[in-house]
């Protein structure tokens, strides 16, 4: 697990995301099981119950479900719905505020496309 923390975000959300990232990414598989609150604890060195606050935020959202007496597990179906919600927060957070700044500065529509076009490809 790897992990940096970002101080300026609560670490109960960058748990979460560490987890919706690791189903996103395939390292964590539809009904496996995830690590559990006391690991995560231990290995971020945070208090449990912030990283019992990142996990069941996923089991509100229906990404993971809980086994009595065994542990976690993630969700059938859990991975397409992470990727439905990314895409809807990547159009909110960048494909709209781009195209509001865009109108600002005058720019086309087609101007903005080829400006999309001419980024394809660099990494």
């Amino acid at each position: 697990m790897v992990l940096k923390m970002d101080d300026s975000r609560p670490i109960f959300l960058q748990i979460a995301e560490h987890i919706e990232d690791d189903i996103i990414e395939g390292r964590l598989q539809e009904e496996s099981q995830v690590p559990s609150t006391t690991q995560f604890a231990s290995f971020f060195q945070i208090n449990p119950a912030t990283a019992a606050k990142g996990v069941n935020l996923l089991v509100d959202e229906n990404i993971l479900y809980k086994k009595r007496g065994i542990g976690m597990f993630v969700s059938t179906g859990a991975k397409a719905r992470l990727l439905e919600k990314r895409k809807d927060s990547f159009y909110e957070q960048y494909v709209v505020a781009m195209i509001h700044e865009a109108e600002k500065l005058g720019i086309t529509k087609d101007q903005l496309t080829d400006m999309i076009r001419r980024g394809e490809g660099t990494k």
